[in-house]
């Protein structure tokens, strides 16, 4: 059920892209079912390796490097030819900007799990003596 929930927000926030960002452009509604499913399963498999890889770039450019690698990906599956084309980079760089914000504020309401959450160690358990009695994040 997760899993058709992330579809589904991801081909919304794919369809405003393509409405908001000029040069996304699709041919119907299944094209932009199956591009969808593309970039999500793309952003599954091929972003956290391209994001290990490219660390120092990402550090070197205080994150903004995750912008271009989204893009990139984008651009990518639109040139796979599923009925689903990027006309260019700059298209491509938006059209990700777009789809996560729209994503993030969907999530927001359908409930979805922060990707990162800090939590308080708990104090009194017996152990008072121990390092590190600080926050916990979870990622």
């Amino acid at each position: 059920m997760q899993f058709l929930q992330r579809w589904l927000v991801t081909t919304v926030a794919v369809l405003v892209a393509a409405h908001v960002v000029t040069g996304i452009h699709y041919t119907g509604f299944p094209a932009l079912l199956v591009a969808s499913l593309v970039l999500g399963l793309v952003n599954a498999f091929v972003r956290p390796v391209l994001l290990l890889v490219s660390i120092s770039f990402v550090v070197a450019t205080l994150g903004l490097g995750v912008l271009v690698i989204n893009a990139l990906l984008l651009w990518g599956v639109g040139s796979l030819g599923t009925g689903f084309r990027v006309d260019g980079f700059w298209s491509a760089f938006f059209g990700g900007l777009v789809i996560s914000i729209v994503s993030f504020v969907a999530n927001l309401f359908l409930g979805g799990r922060p990707r990162i959450a800090v939590q308080g160690s708990r104090r009194g358990d017996g152990d008072s003596g121990s390092a590190g009695g600080g926050n916990i994040i979870d990622v």
